[in-house]
C-alpha cells in the first residue's frame, strides 16, 4: 500500500492499520502524539478518521484542498476530513444509497468544527446553479442560527454544543443538493437559569447584548452590561476571547434573512429572548409565607415584548392553581417555589423558541422537487461529560454516547466479526467491550434507571429525588456498574455522597447527583403560567402555548422517556445509512494549542474503542459486498459478464476477479458476499471501471440519441399523418369548391354560347367577356413579329372591329418599329427599292428578278475600281465629285450598232464611259442633259439615254445594255438627276432613238428562247430576250 505515503505527510503513519505494533496502545498514542506535534490532525484506521483538536485555526480548509481531494480515492492523498466527505458523498452519488457520517468524542473535542467542515465540503463539491447556490447558503447559515441559540461556553468548550443535532441534506442523482431537514435533541434548558462558576449561557444573550443597535436595544428594554441580568451574571464569564459576541450577531442576522426569516419574525424571536432576560430580573420576597414581587419593571418589560397582561403575569409568578374535583383552586407560592415558576417558564420559552427556530430553519430548507432523493446525515451531538457535578442533564448526554457507542460497535465491531462467521471467512475473533450491558441499565424497561425515575415522577405521596436514589438501591444496587453511598466499598463509599450515585460508562466512572432529578424529568409548569402565554400577542409563542395543553387530562410524557424515545428513533435513522465515523480526541482539558497530554488521550483512545477498531480492521477486509451487487457495478470489466450473465452471481463474480487478476491473498469468497481486503484492490477495480464508463457513457448516448431521435421520428410522422389528414381534407375541400364554381361557370358560358350573337346584356355578358379575353391572349400569343408576316387570327363576331383596329395599330407599331431600327445604308437601299418599285413594278418583266438583289455602289472588282480612281483623278483634276455608281456595260453605236465594252461611271453630276481595256474616256456627259431614258417592258438590258442634238456635235442618243443590272442603273441614274419623270417605258416592242444629223434609229424588241442582240437585216438593233 505505498500510494498512502505523500510527499508532505511523512511523520508517523497516516493509517493505523500500517502501524508495525499496531496491538500496543502506547505506540498507537505515539503516532497520534507524533502528527499531532506537525500540526497533522488526521489519521485513519481504515474508513474511520481520528480526528485531534488543535485548539487553533489551521489552512486545512480553504478552496485549493477542497480541489485537491474532490473525486480522489480515498488513500490517494494525506488523511483528511474532506478525504470522509469525498468519500461518502461519492458512494451515496454512485450507489444511490442513504450515507450519514457520525461525529463522535468527549466535549471540546471538535465535533461541532469538524461537521461545519463537512458542510463546507459538500457544499463546495456539489453541482452550482443559482437556484443550489441558495439551498447551499441556507444549509451553511443554518448553523450559526443553531451554534447563538444552541451553544454555549463550557469550562471544557468555549463553544459546546448544548443539544443533539442530527441533518439530513437531500442530494438528487447529480449530487445536487437540494434541501434539508434537521432533528435537535435535549437542549440543555436549565442553562437558562444557571450556570457554573466559568460558564456562560447560550450565545444569543451576548451577542444580542453586544451587537444589536442602540433603538433595537431600547426598543427591548436591554442595556449592553451582561451583568444587569441575573441569567447572565451566574457564572462570571461575560466574555470570550476566542468570540466577538457582536460580530456574530451580524453573522447570526445574515443568515436569518438568507434563511427566510422575516423582519416581524426577527422581531418576536428577539423579544422571546429579551423577555427571558428580564424575566431573571424579577425578584421575589416572602411575607407571611407569600411570596412578593420586589420590582415590578421586569413584569412590565415583559409585558410590552409578549403583548400579554402584567397583572395576570405578576400573578401567575407568586400563585398557582390547582384542578381538584373539576373546581379550580388558587394556592399562593413561597418565595422558592416563585423562583422555581420563573426559571419553570423562562426555560419553557426558550426551550419552545428554539423548537420553533428549528421548524423555521426545516421549511425552509425543505426541498420543493419531485425527484428522487438521496441523503446525506450529519450527526453532532453532545460528547461525554465528566463534571465536578453531574446532574440530569450529563446523565442524559452521558445514555446518549453509550447508544452512540453501541451503534459503533454493533456496525464496526460486532457486526463485522458476526459477519464473517457467518459468511464462512476465517477469523480470529477480537474481543472488545459490549456496552451494551450499560445501555440495558439505563433504558431497560421497568427495571432501568429511567422506567425507576419515571415511576417516583408518577407516584403520588411524598416522592423526592431521594427516594428515587433509594429505589434505585433497591432495584439496581447490584448490578455491576452501579454505585451508591450505601452499595459502594468502604474505600469508595468516601467518594460518594449520601445524594449521589456512580455509573460506570464504557468513557468512564460518573458520579451524578440526583438532586433536582424528579423536577427536571417531570418538567412542569403551572397552569397560570401556561394561560398568561397563552394570551400573548407575540404569535411564536401563542404557538407554542396551546389550549389543547392547557386542558390536557393526560400526564405529560417525561422528558427521560422522550428523549429515550428521540433515541431509539435516532438509531433507526443511523441504522439505515451506510455510516462513515469521525472520532474526535481533544488532546487536554486546558483547551491548549500544542499541548497532547498522553493520559487524557490514552482514556479516550480506550473509551472509544480504538484499540478493538483497529484489531478488527488489521484482521479483517476493508470492503465487502453481496454477489449480485459487485456483479452489477463491475460486470463491464470482463466480456464473459457483459452485458449480462445468465450463470449464478456468485459464478459471475468469479469470473470477474479471475479476469481481473485478484491475488489470492486480495479477496475472499464467502456464501453470498466478496469479500476484498486490500483498499488499493477495490481502488484499482473502482478507477477501471471509472475509465470504462466513458466507454459505456458513450454507447448509452448513441442508444439515449437513437431513442430521441426515433421519438422526433415519431413525433414527425404522426404529425405528418395529422398534417396529411388534413391537408388532404382541405384540398377535397378545395375541389368540391372548384368544382362547383366550375359547374357555374359552365353553365353560365354554355347560356351565354347560346346568346352569342345577340346584343351584349346579363346573360351573354359572361361569355361575350372570356370570348374577348380569350381572343386577345391568342391574338397575344399569335401577333405577327414582322411587315412581311401577313398572317392575322380570325376573330370572333364580337371582336371583328376591335381585331381590324388592333391590326391597323399593329402594323403600324411593326412600321414604326421597323424604321426606327433601320441604319442609314439599309434606309437608303430602301428608298432605292421603293423607288425602283414605282419605276418599274407592273411596267417591267425584269423588275422581279431585282426585288431580292440589294443595290450597291460598284458592280466592279475592287483592284478595278482603284485604277478606274485613277484615271478619274488624273482627268478631273478640277473637278471634285463623287463617284455615285460603277458597271461594266456593252454600248452599241448609233450607226451600225457595233457592240463596244465600255465602263459606265456615274459621279453626282456626270455620266463617264470608259474604254473597259485602256480605261481611256470615250464619253462624258452631265446628268442633267438627259432628257429621257427610255427602256421595254421585256426582260432584257437595253436602255436608251436620250441626248439633246442641238449641233452637230452632239451624236445622239445613248444605247447601253446593262443586262440584269437595268433597274440598278436607271435607280441610280433617277436618284442622281432627282427627276422619277425621266423613264419611260415602251410596251410596243419597238423603240426610236435619234442618231446625228437629226436621223432615227430603231430598236426591236423580241422574245425568244434565249437572250440575243444583233444588228437586224433591215439597218435596226434586234433584242431578243426571255419571257421571264
Amino acid at each position: 500500500m505505498e500510494n498512502l505515503l505523500h510527499a508532505r505527510d511523512k511523520v508517523g503513519v497516516q493509517d493505523f492499520v500500517l502501524l508495525e505494533d499496531f496491538t500496543n496502545e502506547a505506540a498507537f498514542i505515539n503516532n497520534l502524539k507524533k502528527r499531532f506535534q506537525e500540526n497533522l490532525i488526521y489519521t485513519y484506521i481504515g474508513p474511520v478518521i481520528i480526528s485531534v483538536n488543535p485548539y487553533r485555526d489551521l489552512n486545512l480548509y480553504n478552496s485549493d484542498v477542497i480541489d485537491q481531494y474532490k473525486n480522489v480515492n480515498f488513500y490517494e492523498l494525506p488523511p483528511h476530513i474532506f478525504a470522509i466527505g469525498d468519500n461518502a458523498f461519492r458512494f451515496m452519488r454512485e450507489e444511490c444509497k442513504d450515507q450519514c457520517i457520525l461525529i463522535s468524542g468527549e466535549s471540546g473535542s471538535g465535533k461541532t468544527e469538524a461537521s461545519k467542515k463537512l458542510l463546507q465540503y459538500l457544499a463546495a463539491t456539489s453541482h452550482h446553479a443559482p437556484s443550489v447556490e441558495n439551498v447551499k447558503d441556507k444549509l451553511l447559515l443554518s448553523n450559526p442560527i443553531l451554534e447563538a441559540f444552541g451553544n454555549a461556553k463550557t469550562n471544557k468548550n468555549d463553544n459546546s454544543s448544548r443539544f443533539g443535532k442530527y441533518m439530513d441534506v437531500e442530494f438528487d442523482y447529480l449530487g445536487t443538493p437540494l434541501g434539508g431537514h434537521i432533528l435537535n435533541y435535549l437542549l440543555e434548558k436549565s442553562r437558562v437559569v444557571h450556570q457554573n462558576h466559568g460558564e456562560r449561557n447560550f450565545h444569543i444573550f451576548y451577542q444580542l447584548l453586544a451587537g444589536a443597535d442602540n433603538e433595537t436595544l431600547e426598543a427591548l428594554d436591554l442595556r449592553r452590561d451582561p451583568s444587569a441580568y441575573f441569567y447572565l451574571s451566574q457564572g462570571s464569564c461575560s466574555k470570550l476571547r476566542s468570540i466577538d459576541d457582536a460580530d456574530q450577531f451580524s453573522v447570526v442576522e445574515k443568515a436569518m434573512n438568507v434563511t427566510d426569516f422575516t423582519e416581524d419574525e426577527q422581531e418576536a424571536v428577539f423579544a422571546i429572548v429579551a423577555s427571558v432576560l428580564h424575566l431573571g430580573n424579577v425578584g421575589f420576597v416572602e411575607e407571611d409565607g407569600q411570596a412578593v414581587v420586589v420590582h415590578d419593571k421586569p413584569i412590565h418589560s415583559i409585558s410590552k415584548l409578549l403583548g400579554c397582561s402584567a397583572i395576570d403575569l405578576m400573578n401567575a409568578l407568586i400563585n398557582k392553581t390547582i384542578e381538584a374535583n373539576q373546581e379550580l383552586m388558587c394556592s399562593p407560592l413561597n418565595r422558592d417555589q416563585a423562583i422555581y415558576a420563573r426559571d419553570a417558564l423562562a426555560k419553557a420559552l426558550y426551550e419552545r423558541l428554539f423548537t420553533w427556530l428549528v421548524g423555521k430553519l426545516n421549511a425552509s430548507l425543505q426541498s420543493r422537487a419531485k425527484k428522487r432523493k438521496t441523503l446525506m446525515g450529519l450527526l453532532d451531538i453532545y460528547g461525554f461529560e465528566i463534571f465536578q457535578r453531574n446532574s440530569f442533564e450529563q446523565f442524559c448526554i452521558n445514555y446518549c454516547n453509550e447508544k452512540l457507542q453501541q451503534l459503533f460497535i454493533e456496525l464496526t465491531l460486532k457486526s463485522e466479526q458476526e459477519e464473517y462467521q457467518k459468511e464462512g471467512i476465517e477469523w480470529v475473533p477480537v474481543k472488545y467491550f459490549n456496552n451494551k450491558i450499560i445501555c440495558d441499565l439505563v433504558e431497560e424497561r421497568h427495571k432501568g434507571i429511567i422506567a425507576i425515575l419515571d415511576e417516583e415522577c408518577l407516584r403520588p405521596g411524598g416522592a423526592t429525588d431521594s427516594t428515587f436514589l433509594c429505589k434505585l438501591e433497591n432495584v439496581v444496587g447490584k448490578h455491576p456498574h452501579f454505585l451508591s453511598h450505601s452499595t459502594a466499598s468502604s474505600k469508595l463509599r468516601k467518594t460518594i455522597e449520601r445524594n449521589e450515585f456512580r455509573l460506570v460508562h464504557y468513557a468512564g466512572d460518573v458520579t451524578y447527583s440526583v438532586e433536582g432529578f424528579l423536577d427536571k424529568n417531570n418538567d412542569l409548569l403551572y397552569r397560570d403560567l401556561k394561560k398568561a402565554m397563552m394570551e400573548s400577542k407575540n404569535w411564536i409563542v401563542q404557538n407554542a402555548f396551546t389550549s389543547e395543553e392547557l386542558y390536557d387530562k393526560k400526564r405529560p410524557i417525561t422528558a427521560a422517556t422522550q428523549f429515550k424515545t428521540s433515541l431509539s428513533a435516532l438509531m433507526s435513522i443511523l441504522m439505515s445509512k451506510e455510516p462513515w465515523y469521525i472520532r474526535c480526541i481533544k488532546p487536554n482539558d486546558n483547551k491548549w494549542p500544542g499541548v497532547f497530554d498522553e493520559t487524557i488521550v490514552a482514556h479516550q483512545v480506550k473509551y472509544l474503542g480504538l484499540m478493538e477498531n483497529l484489531r478488527v480492521r488489521r484482521a479483517g477486509f476493508a470492503y465487502r459486498k453481496k454477489y449480485e451487487d459487485f456483479l452489477k457495478r463491475y460486470k463491464c470489466l470482463c466480456p464473459a459478464t457483459w452485458p449480462s450473465y445468465d450463470g449464478s452471481a456468485k459464478d459471475g463474480v468469479l469470473l470477474l476477479i479471475q479476469h481481473l487478476e485478484y491475488k489470492a491473498e486480495e479477496y475472499a469468497i464467502g456464501k453470498s458476499k466478496i469479500f476484498i481486503r486490500f483498499p488499493k484492490t477495490l481502488f484499482e477495480t473502482e478507477d477501471e471501471f471509472q475509465r470504462y464508463k466513458h466507454v459505456l457513457a458513450t454507447i448509452i448516448q448513441a442508444k439515449f440519441r437513437a431513442y430521441i431521435q426515433r421519438r422526433k421520428y415519431l413525433s414527425m410522422q404522426k404529425s405528418v399523418n395529422l398534417i396529411s389528414r388534413y391537408w388532404r381534407g382541405h384540398l377535397a375541400r378545395e375541389l368540391l369548391e372548384r368544382r362547383r364554381w366550375a359547374v357555374m361557370v359552365i353553365r353560365k358560358f354554355i347560356k351565354g354560347f347560346m346568346l352569342r350573337n345577340e346584343p351584349e346584356n346579363e346573360i351573354n355578358a359572361f361569355f361575350l367577356l372570356n370570348v374577348k379575353a380569350e381572343f386577345l391572349k391568342r391574338l397575344s400569343r399569335r401577333l405577327p413579329t414582322n411587315l412581311l408576316d401577313k398572317h392575322w387570327p380570325p376573330a370572333p363576331t364580337s371582336c371583328k372591329e376591335t381585331s381590324s383596329y388592333l391590326k391597323q395599330l399593329h402594323k403600324t407599331w411593326l412600321m414604326r418599329k421597323y424604321i426606327k431600327n433601320l441604319s442609314p445604308d439599309r434606309k437608303f437601299q430602301l428608298d432605292q427599292k421603293v423607288l425602283a418599285e414605282q419605276l418599274f413594278k407592273g411596267k417591267k418583266n425584269s423588275y422581279i428578278q431585282s426585288v431580292p438583289k440589294p443595290f450597291v455602289a460598284s458592280r466592279l472588282a475592287l483592284d478595278f475600281e482603284g485604277r478606274i480612281l485613277t484615271v478619274l483623278e488624273n482627268n478631273m483634276q478640277s473637278v471634285k465629285e463623287k463617284i455615285v455608281y460603277m458597271l461594266q456595260v456593252t454600248k452599241y453605236d448609233r450607226h451600225g450598232y457595233r457592240a463596244r465594252p465600255r465602263i459606265l461611271v456615274i459621279t453626282k453630276d456626270s455620266l463617264f464611259l470608259l474604254d473597259s481595256k485602256s480605261l481611256k474616256i470615250k464619253q462624258q456627259t452631265g446628268l442633267l442633259n438627259i432628257k429621257g431614258i427610255l427602256v421595254s417592258s421585256f426582260s432584257d438590258g437595253i436602255v436608251v439615254l436620250q441626248m439633246p442634238c442641238t449641233n452637230n456635235k452632239e451624236k445622239g442618243d445613248l444605247i447601253l445594255d446593262c443586262q440584269q443590272y437595268l433597274v440598278e442603273f436607271i435607280v441610280k441614274v433617277v436618284m442622281a438627276c432627282k427627276n422619277k419623270n425621266l423613264l419611260t417605258v415602251i410596251d410596243t416592242g419597238c423603240i426610236s432613238h435619234e442618231m446625228i444629223g437629226g436621223k432615227k434609229g430603231t430598236v426591236n424588241f423580241l422574245t425568244g428562247s434565249e437572250n440575243l442582240i444583233s444588228k437586224g437585216k433591215d439597218g435596226t438593233l434586234k433584242v431578243v430576250s426571255t419571257a421571264s
